[in-house]
């Protein structure tokens, strides 16, 4: 059995190439693997390996001055479920694209039992899902505003056109918390002032109050692409785009040319050769389907996100 840990830390770093570099080397050395991101303001990331191996990254990692105390969401899987290790130096842990976001000014937090008596209580608020629209798609809290984003930093856009009085009691989730830590400091910028973030996000929530409340599954960005986060309600909640039954399993079209990713269930799969369109079906661009091993985890799946980073890295930089 292996374990898989999603942590971030905001915490200044003068000089995140040679941490980066030094960091990589350890991990290296260790034999972790997933991705990791350095900045300015701190790092960002996700790794898996054995037990021993995550217990000696975290007193590693927790050693370093100023990244001590560290919220460390822990999971069990039987696989690593990433390719390779990637850790590498961005402008920031989490693009939302604006400058001076400082998540000391960012909401309160809701330990998970206290955001649980807060859904179950008659209080008047509004929940705001702040992660992409193709993760809440296949799961999200019950009654929660799902923005129809495609990246976080579309979410300034958004708040701007967001008619919700001012005095209303909001809150927010993500998968860890790291979104909500800037999100919540847009929020207050924009006039509202009761903004509460759920602590360490939908996976802690799971562990510690066993999901209730939470519809469907959690997208991860790994190979194992979702994870269970209420065991006593896994029907998923999305369908799947080419039957119309229900699915929570996300697939790129095997359309080269194309790549959509899009919810598909085996059935769909095997009916469209893995593509979205009966036009994608027929491009001679399409990647051979294979019906046996399509729904296994999905290295493709973890270069697709891998490239998207990149390709949002070269949108930065320009």
């Amino acid at each position: 059995m292996y374990e898989v840990i999603l942590y971030y830390k905001f915490n200044k770093i003068d000089d995140p190439e040679t941490f980066c570099e030094e960091h990589k080397s350890f991990c290296k050395d260790l034999g972790v693997k997933g991705r990791i991101y350095i900045s300015e303001e701190g790092i960002n990331g996700t790794l898996g390996g054995t037990p021993e191996q995550v217990a000696t990254y975290k007193e590693h990692l927790t050693s370093l001055p100023g990244f001590d105390n560290i919220d460390f969401k822990t999971d069990e899987s039987d696989y690593i479920p990433f390719a390779k290790l990637i850790c590498k130096t961005r402008d920031e842990i989490v693009a939302l694209h604006k400058e001076d976001v400082d998540p000391a000014r960012g909401g309160k937090y809701l330990e998970p039992h206290e955001w649980r008596e807060v859904l179950e209580s008659d209080e008047d608020y509004v929940l705001i899902d702040v992660r992409n629209d193709y993760e809440s798609k296949i799961g999200h809290f019950e009654g929660a505003i799902t923005p129809n984003v495609e990246n976080f930093y579309e979410f300034p856009e958004w708040v701007d056109n967001l008619e919700i009085d001012k005095d209303k009691k909001v809150l927010m989730y993500c998968t860890g918390g790291i979104r909500c830590e800037k999100f919540s400091v847009l929020m207050k910028e924009k006039g509202w002032d009761d903004v509460n973030q759920l602590h360490g996000g939908i996976l802690r929530y799971g562990k510690e109050e066993g999901g209730v409340h939470f519809k469907g599954k959690c997208f991860v960005f790994d190979d194992r692409l979702v994870v269970p986060v209420n065991e006593k309600d896994m029907e998923p909640i999305a369908e799947c785009e080419i039957t119309g039954k229900p699915a929570d399993t996300y697939i790129n079209c095997a359309n080269m040319q194309c790549n959509k990713l899009f919810v598909c269930s085996e059935e769909g799969a095997r009916k469209m050769e893995g593509c979205c369109s009966e036009e994608c079906r027929q491009s001679e661009y399409k990647r051979p389907f294979d019906p046996e091993n399509a729904f296994r985890p999905f290295r493709k799946w973890y270069n697709y996100f891998d490239e998207d980073f990149k390709e949002r890295e070269l949108e930065e930089k320009k």
